[in-house]
């Protein structure tokens, strides 16, 4: 979801935080949140492609912060006010973390090119003349990024890459402003 905000995206106001808590208390009555309650809140669906339901499911597991199967209210929170309000270091961190599949701290060629494959699938999705070359992508970003060589991207590596190169930043999150994503899904799923 992407890490920078741009000056055109629409403001979100009070009243549309305050639905998205509506929605996680009407939806989620016993006070947390499943992976297939998640996929629901956000539109994910047996008409989602795979890579949709995929990338759904890391970015459950990196708010399920104590990691015990289920989202509480106080973990949705923290996501919302991230994704609505954070910093671009903040939104950068959550971002290794939903790529950090195996959450070892580090990013492998493996885990990079699954998540710029996914990426790129979905771009595809909302855009068909979208083509890319996974293995190309995720070789370059390893010659911007991975400045030691080890053939793994470390957070402090990850961030700096992505913070000082457009192109890495561009690779690296998906073409949708989060508070026009969460506006749209809101309308969309009343």
């Amino acid at each position: 979801m992407g890490q920078v905000q741009s000056g055109d995206e629409k403001e979100v106001t009070l009243q549309n935080i305050q639905e998205l808590y509506r929605k996680f208390a009407s939806e989620c009555p016993s006070g947390n949140l499943h992976l297939h309650e998640f996929k629901k809140i956000f539109g994910i669906n047996s008409n989602s492609t795979e890579e949709e339901s995929a990338y759904m499911d890391n970015v459950f597991r990196s708010f399920d912060a104590n990691k015990d199967g289920q989202i509480d209210f106080m973990e949705y929170v923290a996501a919302v006010h991230l994704i609505l309000r954070g910093k671009l270091e903040d939104k950068l961190r959550w971002s290794f973390k939903v790529f950090d599949r195996d959450g070892n701290g580090c990013l492998d060629r493996q885990e990079v090119k699954h998540i710029v494959r996914i990426i790129y699938k979905l771009k595809k999705h909302n855009d068909p003349s979208v083509t890319a070359n996974t293995d190309d992508i995720c070789d370059r970003i390893f010659e911007l990024v991975d400045k030691n060589k080890d053939s793994q991207i470390s957070l402090e590596e990850f961030i700096e890459g992505a913070e000082k190169d457009p192109w890495v930043m561009d690779q690296l999150k998906l073409d949708i402003g989060p508070c026009d994503w969460f506006i749209e899904q809101q309308e969309k799923n009343p």
